[in-house]
């Protein structure tokens, strides 16, 4: 391959060629040229191969920078620790930058002089390293400890949504997997065929889930002694697993929950694929999830877990041929082997199935390409294979190459080219193995934008999340608030009031009177004061948007005794259940006074009419809203999910642009490669006449008609067969004339495709600013007081201690 110096006198056009919106730029091809991967081909899921110190880390950095830099997002698996180098980026690139992260023994100033040299022999600087920098939220996150943003596991257990469950298939999956990691986490390595263990959670989850029942490990505990279950099978139960052994089994789990520690998994950001990918405000988020500090249970029972989660929200989505996000696993080995069935394996083997309908991509890596099942990853369309240490390497991989090739059937398989390649790789050097290209080649792996130190300290990954919005919301302590009590709901209003009584004040039969639930389910010390609870159903219609959606809600406000009547102003929506609001009050409760208006059953009509008027007033449906398009958010969706669903519809409009855009140019570069040809012949004719007269030619076109076309270009690919001939020119002879009449023509026609190759890459930029920026606005849609049902207005009593 050419030197890093001479693919940098290339010239500043490349510069822009490694900008486009519709490729990664991961380095450059034995030619010099810049290698311009489609970020399409992602869809067909990339395995990434390579020995330690041959680049493998290096070049899935910088896929994922690229990814970053393209607005796609990314779940990131690193069990080494590596990856989270990607928040290690200096657009000054100075040494001062650079010194907190520099081993010791390292000078910062050579370190940080080493980077402004490869990212310049790369065509890459400083702002290319901010525009990273700012192009996407890079996130460490830590299941089970605090020094990066912690990750809860109680959503793990969470009842899957009704169109999985309604699949067969994957609900039995769903359950596999979750009931065979949880039993990891207490040692058992259980057979989902001959385990009782494993039948029997399976059982206990496939229940509670069918029901839409929640399920957390304090209440699995109590189901594993009590599991509710006559028989299992056609055994009764206590045959087929003894109370006294089902009691060992929960006895487990239990010093599991108490272990010192495991709190830690029980806190931190819910395990929500959805904002693991997006931040609220739209912005693509890079998810690095370590787990270098876990033991290999705890490992194996996150990546499973979090798996079956990437699963559930790929099945949510709408259909798309265009990338709308990443998953990336570093180091695959233990979890993706090839005979034994780890909790790991069905998601992964699922999502390389299935995952590209959705436009999720998978990337997988490893050092160790011995023990991964490449039936499995015969799936994926590209192969990056790096060095590899032993020829028992790279047989595995030659015979995980031959599964691939079958996917592209029309193009064979040279595995005897393949391996002779593969000997002796220089660091940083790849075979790329992609379907959709006409056959294997070399590439050589950009300089990564981001530092790559190695595995990132405790230290350090606390210190780089110290601040993260989402660490600092992680880890923010609830808002203390009576459980059950709706907002707006006067649990301190009376409180200063001493004139309390143990006797209900009495009010008519025709009144309905409630009581909220006291805080924690407390009796004794409790004091109701009185209030107006309202339960709702609210519609919202606007058939111009096509919306139609109801929302039910308890309101409750305060009945002060001065007489000025409920203030509904105060009241807000409330997620409190009509099975939460019972008829009677706790023992020994006190009462605050009871206005006379209360008492009155005439009253209440009025109130209930003043509460419709507010609520026809003052609550509404804000729904994001892009013109552009006449695209609306859906009730409850978040506007970071809504910009997701914008930037992806935006990428497909762009790629079907480029696409025609191509085939448009194509047109017209083909018929240019037509016109070379013709002058090319005349100039040889000419010269071969000259040659037989005594007289050489000192033209030249090979390179000449190449140069003029940028890498990404379809007159570098169509033409590249006019610009394989070169000659040598001698002495002048009597064809002088003509052989410069045809170099002239030559020329101009060099000059229209110079021309023409520029015209398409401006047009090809227009294509990219039109479907860049997309306007957002929020349109507010208003109940009818005709839409509103009241289901329940009653004389409330809301506790407080």
């Amino acid at each position: 391959m050419e030197s890093s110096q001479s693919a940098a006198q290339e010239g500043s056009s490349l510069e822009v060629d490694i900008e486009g919106r519709a490729a990664f730029y991961l380095g450059r091809t034995e030619e010099g040229a810049p290698y311009l991967y489609p970020h399409k081909h992602l869809l067909t899921h990339s395995v990434v191969i390579g020995m330690t110190g041959s680049g493998k880390t290096g070049l899935s950095v910088a896929l994922l920078e690229e990814a970053a830099l393209d607005g796609v997002p990314a779940i990131v698996i690193d069990p080494k620790g590596d990856i989270g180098n990607l928040l290690l980026t200096f657009p000054a690139l100075d040494a001062a930058s650079f010194a907190p992260f520099v081993p010791e023994g390292e000078e910062p100033e050579a370190v940080a002089s080493r980077w402004r040299a490869g990212l310049a022999a790369g065509h890459q600087d400083g702002a290319r390293v901010a525009r990273l920098k700012e192009a996407a939220d890079f996130a460490i996150y830590t299941p089970g400890s605090r020094m990066g943003i912690p990750v809860s596991i109680v959503g793990s257990l969470a009842a899957p949504s009704a169109d999985l469950a309604e699949d067969g298939e994957l609900f039995r999956e769903r359950v596999a997997t979750v009931a065979t990691s949880l039993l990891g986490l207490v040692g058992v390595d259980a057979d989902p065929v001959k385990s009782r263990e494993h039948i029997l959670l399976s059982t206990l989850l496939a229940q509670a889930w069918q029901r839409g029942q929640d399920l957390d490990l304090s209440s699995l505990v109590l189901r594993i002694r009590e599991p509710g279950l006559k028989q299992v099978g056609v055994l009764d139960l206590e045959s087929f697993y003894p109370e006294r052994d089902r009691f060992t089994l929960a006895v487990a789990f239990n010093n599991l929950l108490a272990a010192p520690g495991f709190e830690a998994w029980l806190e931190g950001a819910p395990l929500d694929v959805g904002a693991f990918l997006r931040t609220r405000e739209g912005k693509p988020r890079v998810a690095i999830f370590s787990i270098a500090h876990l033991g290999d249970a705890e490992r194996m029972f996150f990546v499973s877990v979090l798996l079956a989660q990437v699963v559930a929200w790929m099945r949510a989505q709408s259909g798309t041929s265009s990338l709308r996000a990443l998953l990336f696993m570093d180091e695959i080995v233990g979890y993706f082997p090839p005979v034994k069935t780890p909790p790991s394996k069905a998601p992964l083997l699922l999502l390389l199935k299935q995952a590209r309908a959705f436009g999720l991509g998978v990337v997988l890596a490893t050092q160790n390409p011995v023990d991964i099942d490449y039936k499995g990853l015969a799936n994926c369309g590209t192969w990056f294979l790096g060095r590899l240490q032993t020829e028992r390497d790279k047989a595995r991989v030659l015979e995980g190459l031959e599964g691939s090739a079958q996917l592209a059937p029309a193009r064979p398989f040279d595995k005897v080219a393949v391996e002779r390649t593969l000997a002796g790789l220089p660091p940083r050097t790849f075979v790329v193995h992609d379907v959709r290209e006409d056959g294997p080649f070399l590439m050589e792996s950009r300089f990564c934008l981001s530092y790559l130190k190695g595995p990132l300290r405790r230290d350090e990954v606390r210190a780089l999340m110290a601040t993260h919005p989402a660490r600092v919301e992680a880890l923010a302590p609830p808002e203390a608030a009576a459980p059950g009590v709706p907002e707006g709901a006067p649990t301190g209003v009376a409180s200063a009031s001493a004139a309390t009584t143990r006797d209900k004040p009495a009010v008519s039969d025709e009144v309905t009177e409630v009581f909220l639930p006291a805080q924690g389910g407390a009796s004794g010390a409790v004091t109701y004061a009185p209030a107006l609870v309202a339960r709702v159903c609210v519609r919202f219609v606007d058939p111009k948007t096509k919306l139609d959606y109801a929302r039910e809600a308890t309101f409750a406000t305060a009945l002060e005794v001065d007489g000025l009547g409920p203030d509904w102003t105060r009241a807000r929506w409330s997620p409190l259940r009509a099975q939460d609001l019972t008829r009677e009050p706790v023992q020994d409760a006190r009462f605050c006074p009871l206005p006379k208006e209360a008492t009155k059953p005439k009253s209440y009509a009025g109130w209930q009419r003043a509460l419709v008027s507010w609520l026809a007033e003052s609550q509404g449906v804000a729904r994001p809203f892009a013109p552009k398009w006449k695209l609306y958010g859906e009730p409850g969706e978040s506007e970071g999910a809504f910009r997701g669903r914008l930037e992806l519809r935006a990428r497909e409009e762009r790629e079907a642009a480029l696409e025609a855009l191509n085939a448009k140019y194509s047109a017209k570069f083909e018929a240019l490669r037509e016109k070379l040809q013709r002058a090319h012949a005349a100039v040889v004719r000419d010269e071969a006449e000259a040659r037989v007269q005594g007289v050489g030619s000192a033209f030249s076109v090979g390179a000449q008609v190449m140069s003029l076309f940028g890498a990404r270009s379809p007159g570098r690919r169509i033409l590249g067969g006019a610009a394989q001939v070169t000659r040598q020119a001698g002495k002048l002879s009597r064809a002088r004339d003509a052989l410069e009449q045809k170099r002239q023509a030559l020329a101009e026609l060099q000059g229209k495709g110079q021309a023409l190759d520029a015209e398409y890459r401006a047009e090809a930029a227009r294509v990219a600013a039109a479907t860049s920026a997309v306007e957002v606005e929020s349109v507010l849609v208003r109940p009818k007081k005709t839409h509103i049902e009241v289901r329940l207005f009653a004389l409330g009593w809301c506790p407080f201690e």
